[in-house]
């Protein structure tokens, strides 16, 4: 049941984050919904081709692209003086479907009885995958190449899930939910990973 709501969630969040992306690029309506469905299905067509499933598993998800569309169309239409701000509303439905992806990414890898360090792969590549693909359409710097710390919660999930900490329903979406907290805490308060900058003398 968790493996449905999550793809569910994951789908909408990341179909509205890139048809903001889109619209933010002034994209026209082709290229919002363009940019909104690989988006919401980029991360787990990456994962499939790494761990060995076929592409086209996707296109066995019809619920899942009407969901992804209605949700773009939604987003097309609603009144952009309230989309204006990337920062409040982008990121947020960015966190959500970083989490919940990272969460159903894990659990596919583990029905598949694939190895611990897959298992954290699928979990990263399924929650971070849609934003990368999104955001070099646009044109931007992918997140997950920042400092700021992204990927690393989607990892911290597929490690919980992959040596069974974590299986029960239950449990899934308090994951999902903390996850997805401390994405919104990791961008609103800056946290950072280490990094170094060369600089030629």
């Amino acid at each position: 049941m968790a493996w449905e709501v999550l793809s569910a969630i994951g789908t909408i969040a990341f179909a509205i984050s890139g048809a903001i992306i889109a619209m933010e690029e002034e994209y026209d309506i082709f290229g919002v919904y363009l940019l909104g469905v690989v988006t919401a299905f980029g991360g787990g067509a990456v994962r499939n081709l790494l761990i060995g499933v076929p592409v086209s598993a996707l296109w066995e998800q019809e619920m899942m692209f009407q969901l992804a569309l209605v949700s773009i169309t939604l987003v097309f239409l609603f009144p952009h003086r309230l989309l204006g701000q990337w920062n409040r509303w982008g990121h947020f439905f960015d966190a959500i479907g970083l989490s919940a992806f990272a969460v159903q990414g894990a659990l596919y890898a583990v029905e598949l009885n694939l190895p611990v360090y897959a298992v954290v792969v699928a979990a990263v590549l399924t929650g971070s995958g849609g934003g990368i693909i999104r955001d070099m359409l646009a044109g931007r710097k992918p997140l997950v190449l920042k400092a700021e710390i992204y990927a690393v919660w989607a990892a911290m999930a597929g490690l919980l899930i992959s040596v069974d900490l974590i299986r029960n329903d239950i449990f899934l979406y308090i994951l999902f939910a903390v996850i997805t907290a401390l994405r919104i805490l990791s961008y609103t308060y800056k946290w950072r990973l280490p990094s170094r900058k060369i600089t030629s003398a």
